[in-house]
């Protein structure tokens, strides 16, 4: 078999927990596999790599952040080579570069457009363990670029794919996806298989478990793939297209703090104000998520929108830059609000799953700021400082209605 094993910044952030991978490793590698092992930086280095380039320079380009955050991920397939040629198995380690991991030229948040596999199948077919950066690719210029938060995940599932591979395991310091993050929600339950779908809802609402790019990816391309702790050995969670079990109202809560609200006031009710606006921000990459227009009253309405709080200054400074040519009274903004959704393919059939989270809701005494649904999710904005509160009365509200949640 071919594995394709993904380990996270907490399951390497040590010296001990490197030499634990190492071996979880090599143990596939003894049974006869061959394995391609795919890295994040070790702990929190990305977070100090950000805060010692904020200390030279605040402005910095995306292009040399982008420089200097790919160090993290070599230095940890460096490492880990090591611990597993101390083990005594052959290895080698390499970066994007080394791998032709072809990616778009987005600083800071690229995608990636194809990977050589010519290089990794040398390796393997000279019984190495190839251990590879996560995380980063080359433009058409041969710059390093970074593919976001949680690329690595993506980098990991793009090579399961591009080589074909039996299985993609994504560890985490956690034993699975979960119906909610446990440190929110104390009974939440882990989930012995989800759909792709589902997991891709999950991830982009919020739930920290796995890069939403590389559910897409998965989905895409049909990669067998499984999210589990490389802590223990217990089994974890198989994301695939369609569940055995019997699908349920609702499989998971998410909760997303990294929100901001935006409401531009006094619009004119005409064709076309919409895309004026969001054409400006689609233009400077920066992504919109829930969307409300008011109706017409005097010609004139509302429409109000979220964007992540790291492009809520950039998204404001845009739209007030172009007040002439949209043409509005006000703009206001806030980044005390957060996202709160309930996630299940069971939704479809199922008539009163709104109302029932409504109720949870009020019965919390949580106000409703936005509703954004689709087949398979509902997704309300409210006050960060109630964002736990709602999550908690949303997960009981179904478990106690007997519609388990998973």
């Amino acid at each position: 078999m071919l594995i394709v094993k993904k380990f996270g910044g907490s399951s390497v952030a040590n010296a001990e927990r490197i030499n634990h991978v190492a071996q979880t490793i090599v143990k596939s590698y003894k049974e006869g596999n061959q394995v391609v092992v795919v890295l994040s930086a070790q702990g929190d280095t990305t977070d100090e790599l950000i805060e010692k380039a904020m200390e030279i320079n605040p402005e910095a380009s995306k292009r040399e952040l982008d420089m200097l955050l790919s160090t993290g991920e070599q230095q940890s397939v460096a490492l880990m080579a090591m611990a597993i040629e101390k083990l005594g198995y052959p290895v080698i380690s390499l970066n994007a570069f080394q791998c032709k991991i072809y990616s778009t030229s987005t600083y800071g948040n690229a995608r990636i457009k194809d990977i050589s596999t010519e290089r990794i199948n040398n390796e393997l077919e000279r019984k190495n363990i190839v251990i590879i950066t996560g995380f980063q690719g080359v433009n058409r210029r041969l710059d390093i670029t970074t593919l976001g938060r949680g690329g690595s995940d993506t980098s990991a599932v793009a090579l399961a794919a591009k080589l074909g591979a039996d299985i993609c395991e994504i560890y985490t310091d956690v034993d699975g996806v979960y119906t909610c993050d446990p440190r929110i929600v104390k009974n939440a339950r882990k989930l012995d298989e989800i759909t792709y779908d589902e997991m891709l809802e999950l991830a982009t609402l919020g739930a920290k478990v796995l890069h939403n790019r590389s559910v897409e990816l998965a989905k895409k391309y049909n990669v067998n793939l499984v999210v589990r702790s490389s802590m223990t050995d217990a089994e974890g969670t198989v994301v695939k297209e369609d569940t055995k079990v019997e699908r349920m109202l609702v499989n998971g809560v998410a909760v997303d703090k990294d929100v901001a609200r935006i409401a531009v006031m006094g619009v004119k009710d005409e064709p076309g104000v919409a895309f004026k606006i969001f054409s400006l921000l689609s233009k400077e990459k920066i992504s919109v998520d829930l969307i409300i227009q008011s109706i017409g009253r005097e010609k004139i309405k509302d429409i109000s929108f979220t964007v992540t709080k790291g492009e809520m200054k950039q998204a404001v400074k845009i739209i007030e830059d172009n007040k002439n040519s949209i043409g509005f009274d006000s703009i206001s903004y806030n980044d005390n609000v957060a996202k709160v959704s309930a996630v299940g393919a069971g939704m479809a059939t199922n008539p009163g799953v709104a109302s029932m989270m409504f109720e949870a809701l009020y019965d919390a005494g949580i106000n409703v700021k936005m509703i954004s649904t689709s087949e398979i999710k509902i997704t309300v904005l409210v006050n960060d400082r109630d964002a736990d509160r709602a999550a908690v009365a949303v997960h009981d509200k179904f478990m106690d209605a007997g519609m388990q949640i998973g």
